[in-house]
């Protein structure tokens, strides 16, 4: 009986994680692509990996300088 109830709950959530995944909107490749390409295109001066900081400091990449006390 607990087998059957359990089953049924797994059954009904699958459904409904289908039924939501069906109303998701969705549009074309070469549609999500040109404006992927769009988007990339207006931010990339603001992409660090492309341009560089402008100074080591601002890089929060940058190897940390180690301090030694003899």
């Amino acid at each position: 009986m607990m087998d059957q109830m359990s089953n049924h709950h797994q059954l009904r959530r699958m459904v409904e994680q289908l039924q939501r995944e069906a109303d998701i909107q969705r549009i074309k490749t070469s549609e999500a692509s040109s404006s992927l390409m769009r988007y990339i295109q207006e931010h990339e001066a603001e992409d660090y990996l492309l341009v560089g900081f402008s100074s080591q400091r601002a890089n929060p990449f940058r190897e940390k300088s180690s301090c030694a006390l003899l």
